[in-house]
């Protein structure tokens, strides 16, 4: 049996500018950071030559080819397994339209669960690189590149993507301590609204030469955020810059926000809290907030219709925590 746990992932500033629309022309940069809410996968050999899956539906197959859930099947074909296994999929909070990157944490898992089942280990680059390659060119999903790297290298990390298709990724220099008090002035809270990321994925998608100067401005804080960071606390200045950046996300599609989440958004403002931003796609899952520990109490207070999700800041990638393949 092998299990592995990958972590799930905030965004910081920058997204959007992972697609390749994007950085084909011209660098693009994010700032995430994993947290310590995970996907686990599972698997197990069987004695028989079936193919068992359950997620959130059992599936019992004799060939690859015939498996439902696709990041499941691709992930099986690119690392070779064929038969006799038994796979479980479990994540810490719903993984359909979070806004935490869980389909990538799923395939980044899956991958590195596979590779370990074979005795193989595999870098946190290869597993970002290929859960790319499953997720945007062989199952072609409007999404970008960021997801796959946080859930595989871990940390806060500023990501980097060029033309040339290569991907540099860069840890934020923090100390631990800062890192506890960073992460301690960060709150999230769901939206009490879950959407199909792909339709504001695909309408973000399509408009981004349209928009390649919105884009620029949220890539633009990415220095400024790192900068702020790698500096003591506090760290207020951050609120500021999330506040510039959900106006600049807002603005590249009207699916990114609504009635409902901007009123929850103004509802947090009022209560003490600085800025925020929606998680992933927008639209729903879940709303990130910067608020300094004194405010916090009035902000929870604010919002007690929506469901707090209490996090830390994860330091590991996806790993491996049980091996007992003989």
């Amino acid at each position: 049996m092998i299990i592995s746990q990958t972590p799930l992932r905030i965004s910081f500033t920058g997204g959007g500018t992972d697609f390749q629309d994007f950085w084909s022309v011209e660098d693009g940069q994010v700032i995430s950071s994993a947290i310590d809410k995970y996907i686990h996968v599972i698997i197990k050999e069987r004695f028989d030559d079936l193919i068992v899956l359950n997620y959130t539906i059992r599936e019992i197959v004799k060939s690859v080819d015939d498996i439902k859930h696709d990041l499941i099947r691709e992930t099986m074909r690119i690392t070779g397994i064929e038969k006799g296994v038994e796979i479980q999929t479990l994540a810490d909070i719903p993984s359909e339209g979070s806004g935490l990157g869980s389909s990538s944490s799923v395939t980044v898992g899956l991958l590195n669960a596979f590779y370990s089942y074979q005795s193989e280990q595999v870098s946190p680059e290869r597993l970002a690189r290929e859960a790319c390659q499953i997720e945007i060119d062989i199952l072609q999903n409007p999404i970008g590149k960021q997801d796959q790297y946080i859930a595989a290298f871990g940390g806060i990390k500023r990501i980097t993507f060029k033309p040339d298709g290569q991907v540099q990724v860069d840890p934020i220099r923090i100390t631990v301590d800062n890192r506890r008090v960073w992460g301690s002035n960060l709150l999230l809270f769901f939206t009490n609204l879950t959407r199909k990321s792909s339709t504001i994925l695909k309408d973000q998608k399509e408009s981004i030469n349209d928009h390649r100067d919105i884009l620029r401005k949220m890539k633009n804080q990415v220095p400024l955020l790192n900068a702020i960071l790698e500096n003591n606390p506090p760290f207020d200045a951050a609120g500021n810059l999330f506040h510039e950046g959900w106006l600049l996300k807002r603005s590249l599609s009207e699916k990114i926000s609504n009635t409902d989440i901007d009123g929850m958004y103004k509802t947090a403002l009022d209560g003490g809290a600085f800025g925020g931003k929606i998680s992933g796609a927008g639209g729903g899952g879940f709303l990130m907030l910067y608020v300094p520990r004194e405010n916090q109490n009035r902000v929870r207070q604010a919002l007690k219709n929506y469901r707090e999700l209490p996090f830390l800041l994860e330091r590991d990638g996806s790993k491996i925590i049980f091996n007992n393949r003989r």
